[in-house]
């Protein structure tokens, strides 16, 4: 698998980064345990988590493979703070106080003494962008992490953090996919601009640019589930669908699988570092590592933009 270069820094990632979202909620010790072993054995490195997923317990499950599956030296590894979910709710909170005792919580659930990229986790208005930019910088100096970034900010935002820290920041993680691409607008010119890396996360849309979702949300999957739901419905409307009809045409045309034609896609674009992907399954994630990720033929990938543009 590829290895690219994070914005302008020295830093790489291989082209798909493995997501854990789902550990240790729908995805248990031994899945993870193989999902991570087909990523390593397909030649991914880098491993994204956060201290929000499952309430730490995705941190602490991934901390309990390194070292028998996988080296710690031989992964590179991302995680964030600033978000909690208390009884399902979203609250946002990046003061240095937060930001300073989440990271050092994620380091003793991951059982290391750095994370390679560190992210706040959202935008926070109650607090001074400055204060949060402190957190991030005092982690680097440290070297608790290598690198840091911001997480789900707008262009603006991005391109605020970056012109009012003192320290570099190296990437920008934001939801980007065909059937979401308002990054295009203002993001993706504000991380060029910058010299950020976009680390793009549900580069398949949530699930729907796989085609599974066509005509019918099957048992099993994400979209089934009640807290799934939610996530899958926004995707499941008119226009993107007609977006997923469009990319399962062209992969059948292609001989290529939907997947493989939304992830070379998103790879090619402007500013695009890697593609996490959050299979929640092994089969899941071999189907998706199955991908050529080589670039479409430009009346394709023109015909797909054209189908899936933002009206």
């Amino acid at each position: 698998m590829q290895q690219r270069y994070v914005g302008n820094s020295g830093l790489r990632v291989s082209a798909l980064s493995l997501g854990t979202m789902d550990w240790a909620g729908e995805t248990d010790e031994q899945d993870a345990t193989e999902l991570l072993r087909t990523f390593l054995n397909a030649g991914g490195r880098h491993v994204d988590t956060a201290a929000s997923y499952s309430e730490g317990r995705a941190e602490a499950m991934l901390g309990s493979l390194l070292g028998d599956v996988v080296a710690r030296t031989e992964v590179t590894i991302s995680t964030k703070a600033g978000m909690t979910t208390p009884d399902g709710r979203r609250a946002v909170d990046t003061s240095r106080n937060a930001m300073l005792t989440g990271l050092e919580a994620s380091l003793a659930r991951l059982g290391t003494d750095y994370v390679d990229i560190w992210f706040a986790q959202a935008w926070d208005g109650n607090v001074p962008l400055e204060e949060t930019l402190s957190a991030l910088e005092f982690a680097v100096r440290t070297g608790r992490a290598r690198y840091v970034g911001v997480s789900n900010f707008t262009g603006w935002q991005a391109a605020k953090a970056a012109a009012v820290a003192g320290f570099p920041l190296v990437a920008v993680q934001a939801e980007y996919s065909f059937v979401q691409r308002k990054p295009e607008a203002e993001l993706i010119p504000a991380v060029e601009d910058a010299g950020l890396g976009l680390m793009a996360w549900a580069p398949l849309g949530r699930g729907v640019l796989t085609g599974k979702y066509r005509g019918s949300i099957p048992s099993g999957s994400r979209g089934a589930t009640a807290s799934g739901a939610a996530y899958v419905e926004p995707y499941l409307a008119e226009k993107p669908s007609r977006t997923v009809e469009a990319v399962c045409m062209a992969a059948k045309g292609l001989g290529r699988s939907p997947q493989d034609v939304a992830l070379s896609w998103l790879l090619s674009q402007h500013g695009v570092s890697t593609a996490i992907v959050g299979a929640r399954t092994p089969v899941q994630l071999k189907e998706i590592l199955e991908a050529q990720l080589a670039p479409l033929p430009p009346e394709i990938a023109l015909a797909l933009e054209d189908v899936s543009a933002a009206r």
